[in-house]
Parts: structure tokens; sequence; C-alpha cells
């Protein structure tokens, strides 16, 4: 396939704003990865592109970007999956939305990470350790797998309309985090979890919209969860 990659630029020492530019490759085939194509750009064609990976595996969640409208990791869409993709087609990159661009694709997650810390992503424990470990029956660990999965891409946080219009909302992917902890038997500080969540800027700004599910690599359903803190929060009320 010969397939134009119309990427988004920026960079904030010399460019007023963000613009687009083309780039064109030939003979690519459906299980080429669009991190492939980056590749491909960087080292053949302008070496200034600039875009964040680490493990190229879709674990490690680096390279999240718009690709064709929808937040996702690069490493993790084949071309062959990109709707009505063909021979002289247009794939759009963009940087994820919201956050502030540091330089083309890469952008300052910062805000992302403070939000994370607020939710303490920790067991928190208070009495002595055991002598072997904390126990925790298979169903028990089975409620939080889901949450484990996810590797902070930062697709679904930057994805949610609520965030748009409060930039203070701690957003999908720290709330899930919340959720891993405060869900966790071990744990023993699960209000501690809850403060941040139980806030004007925690849960209760999810509107439902599932823009945070859609936009997922990892397909973890987030606003179950979400849902799950909520009523763990009215039922320690009553």
């Amino acid at each position: 396939m010969k397939i134009t990659f119309r990427i988004q630029r920026y960079n904030p020492e010399k460019d007023a704003k963000p613009y687009f530019q083309d780039y064109t490759l030939d003979g690519l085939e459906g299980t080429y990865r669009v991190l492939d194509a980056l590749h491909d750009i960087k080292w053949k064609l302008d070496g200034t592109l600039t875009f964040r990976r680490s493990c190229a595996h879709g674990m490690c969640g680096s390279d999240g970007m718009k690709i064709n409208g929808k937040n996702t990791l690069a490493c993790s869409l084949l071309l062959q999956d990109i709707k009505g993709i063909g021979d002289g087609k247009v794939v759009t990159i963009e940087p994820l939305p919201y956050l502030p661009i540091v330089k083309d694709l890469v952008i300052e997650m910062g805000d992302f990470y403070k939000k994370y810390e607020l939710v303490k992503p920790y067991l928190i424990t208070k009495t002595p350790p055991p002598e072997m470990e904390r126990y925790q029956s298979n169903e028990d660990a089975e409620l939080l797998m889901e949450s484990t999965k996810c590797i902070m891409c930062a697709c679904c946080t930057t994805s949610c309309p609520s965030l748009w219009s409060n930039e203070n909302y701690l957003g999908p992917a720290a709330i899930l985090k919340g959720y891993r902890f405060a869900f966790d038997t071990r744990d023993e500080g699960a209000q501690e979890h809850m403060a941040a969540l139980d806030s004007a800027d925690g849960i209760w700004r999810c509107h439902t919209i599932f823009n945070c599910v859609e936009a997922c690599p990892k397909e973890i359903n987030i606003t179950w969860h979400i849902s799950q803190l909520k009523k763990k929060l009215v039922a320690d009320e009553m």
C-alpha cells in the first residue's frame, strides 16, 4: 500500500501554532503498525519528527496519540485495522488532546501524574506485616484484575469531556487507580483513597459518557469501575 501520513507538527521554539505535514510511504503491508510507519518517517525522511515510545509492545503506554480521530497506542494499531485503509489513503496523526504539547506528538503529562498521586495509588497498611504474606482470595483478586491492566497511557483521560470542561477533574485514569486500591481487601486505608475521589473534582464529575471506555487500548470498562466507587461511597454514608 501507498499511504500518506498527515502528522501534526509543532516546535514551540519556532512555530506560532501547530500545523500538519504530509509524509508518503510506499510498499506498506497491512500488518505494519502505525509506530513502524513513524519509525520509517523519522529514520528515513525527517529526523526532526518527535514522538514518545519505549517498549513498542502495548505495555508501557508511551506512544498514546490520536490516530484518525481516536485516542490509541501507535504500537498496537495495525494499518489493516484502520477503517477504510487502502492504497492512496491518508492517516492523520495528532498528539493526545487537551494536554499541552511539548513538541510534535509529545505532550506534557505532569498534571496527569499529579492527579494520579492524589488517590494514593499504593497499598496502605496499618497493622504489622504478617510472617508470610497479606493473603487475598482468588475471588478478591479477580475483582481487581481488570483495573490492574491500566498502563497510564492517558488515552482515556484526554478523551473525557468532563476534563475538557473542568481542568481540575481527576479523570478516569486516576479514578481507576483509586478503585484498584480502595477495593483491595489487603488495603487498610480505603478512606484515604476515597478522600480524593469523593471531592468536588472527583468521581461525581463523571457523567457516564463512555468516551474513556471507547478510548482505552486495554479495553477496560472504566465507567463500570467508576460506578462501583459511587455505590461504595453512597453505601458507606448510609
